[in-house]
């Protein structure tokens, strides 16, 4: 009887980081960021019909990078997890933490128990209602590791680069200087970008219950 190939598992979970990393990296990345009025979205993305970025529920943002049908399966999820508890519950009791939470198992599961992991890394913000201190961006990784910021998160291959050049971020800017230091960053030293390579939208504090905005065409133009 032949004996059965062994890889360690330390091994096993290299190999699949690397996987999916590579497959993060051949897509664009996106910043999420707060500004005085809200947090915006700002990601390269040049279709007008495959989304990046997204709205999940009244307050909440979702945002995925790497490959787009995988992500876009987890926006599905993430949608009916949180129409249900609000329909179950409130609409109040609807928030970003528990929404990373099940994001964070779901990744971690297909990531310790299937062949191949999930080739994505996502972006779930929730803005506050009337306290710009309870804004929060939760990045979710391939592994089901999750961070929370309260100013700014890069998702994709080249986030230590642009990290480096959010260097000016500072808190409390208008919408038009954060969108204009966001696009600086994705866009690097040697191209520039202009509204229709990106997909822009807002989670804008206000008196409406819906907060989730896109920005598209000439209101971009002129915000850039």
């Amino acid at each position: 009887m032949s004996q059965p190939f062994y890889v360690a598992p330390e091994q096993v979970m290299k190999d699949r980081a690397d996987y999916a990393r590579k497959g993060i990296a051949r897509g664009r990345s996106l910043i999420g960021s707060t500004y005085d009025g809200g947090i915006v979205i700002c990601a390269e993305n040049t279709s007008n019909t495959l989304r990046k970025v997204s709205e999940i529920y009244d307050r909440i943002g979702f945002a995925g990078v790497g490959k787009y049908n995988e992500f876009d399966q987890l926006r599905i999820a993430g949608v009916r997890h949180a129409d249900l508890k609000g329909f179950n519950y409130s609409r109040a009791d609807v928030d970003a933490r528990s929404l990373a939470n099940q994001y964070a198992n779901m990744l971690g599961q297909v990531f310790t128990h299937e062949m191949k992991p999930m080739e994505v890394e996502i972006l779930v913000a929730e803005i506050g209602l009337t306290e710009p201190e309870r804004d929060q961006l939760f990045h979710i990784l391939y592994d089901g590791s999750v961070t929370d910021h309260t100013t700014y998160v890069v998702l994709g291959g080249d986030a230590d680069a642009l990290r480096e050049r959010m260097a000016d971020w500072a808190p409390n800017k208008s919408l038009s200087d954060t969108l204009k230091l966001l696009v600086a960053a994705l866009a690097g030293d040697d191209r520039t970008l202009v509204a229709d390579d990106l997909e822009v939208a807002v989670l804008e504090r206000g008196e409406e219950r819906r907060t989730f905005k896109r920005i598209e065409g000439d209101d971009l133009t002129a915000l850039l």
